[in-house]
């Protein structure tokens, strides 16, 4: 979609209804997850308390700490409008199926892993507009409060009207799963052209250059690094079982690239976004590799009696 953008962007009327296009998908894709969300496999981890609040910390505050933190390195090190990628990264919830399909694969606590990344994903509906526009506004910026409402009806609004329907379509959305991945995927890469389409029209690629692509990929390794031995530190740190672990650092340390596409169209509207979101985008494929090489490293220890999987979903 980046080379596509870059070969043939979209733009004059063209944008226009590409931009029309993007926000009825944005709003499918959420209306589909609220179909597809079962209220039962939530509650069923949620009493497990401790372990969700440790992931939604790190999700919402050390994520957001840390990158006030690489603020220092702006703009010697880092664009402004990167570091506004960045921050925006920060605030992102947590991601729901790499999240559980790395716990799965590593023999986590795989239904305390469901409810802390469904947990994350709807308090990151409403939580990460207001973090982006506290933290930016001590940056500097700001987001407005109809960028906010903008969230809402885009987002939140066909959430709960899919969790309403949910009665009548789950069962459809749940024997399609398939089918509607097709039309998260899609959705994405629609996203992903008009943004970077509108950076292409209005030259602002002509604006970065290859250091500074090396400095978000170097943050951006940072970055993961320092919260994946933070959670990993603190799991056990606080007695968790190992099947605990797992989960938290698999939920604390991801950022959601199907939540924020969609929120980033929203809350920064122009040519900008794309700049914006490309530090997002190589953190995703980059949390991708890291932790497939970690589930398996996790996966391959021994199995300890009393203490494997099954037991954690007892605890849970």
């Amino acid at each position: 979609m980046v080379a596509l953008a870059a070969l043939f962007p979209v733009e004059g009327q063209s944008a226009d209804v590409a931009g029309i296009l993007t926000k009825i998908a944005i709003g499918l894709v959420f209306f589909l997850h609220g179909a597809r969300l079962s209220p039962k496999a939530a509650i069923d981890g949620a009493r497990h308390w401790r372990l969700h609040l440790l992931v939604l910390l790190s999700t919402f505050a050390l994520f957001p700490v840390l990158g006030l933190m690489a603020g220092v390195l702006v703009p010697s090190v880092l664009a402004p409008q990167l570091y506004t990628g960045l921050l925006f990264l920060c605030t992102l919830p947590s991601t729901v199926q790499s999240s559980i399909g790395f716990t799965s694969i590593a023999r986590g606590n795989i239904p305390a892993a469901i409810c802390s990344a469904s947990a994350s994903n709807l308090i990151g509906i409403a939580l990460t507009p207001l973090l982006v526009g506290l933290i930016l506004h001590t940056s500097g910026g700001g987001i407005s409060a109809k960028a906010v409402w903008d969230i809402v009806l885009q987002l939140l609004v066909p959430f709960v009207a899919g969790q309403v329907l949910r009665p009548l379509i789950g069962t459809w959305a749940g024997k399609n799963k398939k089918l509607l991945g097709y039309v998260d995927r899609g959705s994405i890469l629609l996203v992903v052209y008009v943004a970077f389409s509108e950076g292409v029209v209005a030259g602002i690629w002509h604006q970065i250059g290859p250091a500074d692509l090396a400095a978000v990929l170097i943050l951006n390794a940072v970055l993961l690094a320092l919260v994946i031995v933070i959670t990993t530190v603190l799991s056990r740190r606080f007695g968790f079982s190992k099947e605990d672990e797992i989960a938290i650092v698999f939920c604390g340390s991801k950022k959601s690239l199907a939540s924020g596409l969609p929120m980033a169209s929203v809350l920064f509207a122009g040519p900008t976004v794309g700049l914006i979101v490309l530090p997002l985008m190589l953190f995703h494929q980059m949390q991708l590799m890291v932790c497939a090489w970690l589930a398996r490293k996790y996966a391959a220890r021994p199995e300890e009696p009393g203490l494997d999987a099954e037991a954690a979903t007892s605890k849970a």
